[in-house]
């Protein structure tokens, strides 16, 4: 079977392409740095040309609403058209667990994603959505957007955040599946409190700042409650714990700068 993966050289993207060429399929990698866009549609044709399967995993570099609402929807658009004239038979996307949660706790970037589910819903086109939670990988980068005169002030919320190798293998598992037509959700084993997190973040980096659960503060602009980046109950759990993640993997494989 040839699978399309649109991101294919990101984060999750060169994941899920080493996971997917595993199992014998036919693996087209599609990004800008292999002369494929999505947005301006640039190799969408040939990237597309015979694949049964397209999954993406692509992201915005932009956090704010307006550029991430014009990434999605232009991106989305072209997949899902280019994709029915090339006869594919299952859109597969990654997106965050709570996306609508997180949309209308006035997150930008969220609103963005949760548009970009809308059109995949809406398309008539066989789907499924991927729901992960946030990643490790992004935990500095959470950590650090949260600075506030030297105090570290997060959002006082609960996160289950899991490895990005699991988020990789949670989407392969839906691509080679059959179209789901709706949501699948998968989170980490572990429950933390984000301040709980953040040290451990900050002291590993050996980072003495003070960390502050903060119940006025944001999450990427969106205020949240406190179980709102939580999974349903019958979300799949990935097997990797944090501290296993962290003495396995590289400190350069340990951060990013889209928020999840």
């Amino acid at each position: 079977m040839r699978i399309t993966v649109i991101g294919g050289t990101g984060l999750i993207g060169t994941r899920l392409v080493r996971t997917l060429q595993s199992t014998g399929h036919e693996i087209f990698v599609a990004s800008r740095a292999t002369g494929v866009n999505s947005y301006t549609g640039e190799g969408l044709d040939d990237a597309l040309a015979g694949a049964e399967v397209v999954v993406d995993v692509s992201n915005s570099s932009y956090t704010d609403e307006e550029a991430a609402r014009e990434f999605f929807y232009t991106s989305t658009m072209n997949l899902l058209s280019y994709g029915e004239a090339a006869g594919v038979r299952h859109h597969v996307a990654l997106s965050v667990v709570g996306t609508d949660r997180l949309a209308r706790a006035e997150g930008g970037y969220f609103i963005a994603k949760e548009q970009q589910e809308r059109l995949i819903s809406a398309s008539q086109r066989p789907f499924s959505l991927v729901h992960a939670t946030q990643f490790f990988e992004f935990i500095r980068n959470i950590t650090d957007h949260a600075v506030r005169s030297g105090v570290v002030r997060v959002a006082d919320v609960l996160i289950q955040p899991m490895a990005a190798d699991d988020v990789a293998n949670a989407v392969a598992q839906t691509a080679l599946g059959e179209p789901l037509y709706g949501t699948v959700e998968f989170g980490g084993p572990e429950v933390f409190t984000l301040d709980e997190l953040a040290v451990l973040d900050l002291r590993y980096r050996h980072d003495e700042r003070e960390v502050v659960p903060d119940p006025l503060g944001t999450y990427f602009g969106a205020r949240l409650t406190h179980r709102d980046l939580l999974p349903e109950a019958t979300a799949t759990i990935a097997p990797t714990r944090y501290h296993d993640w962290r003495v396995q993997k590289p400190v350069s494989e340990r951060s990013s700068a889209i928020p999840r």
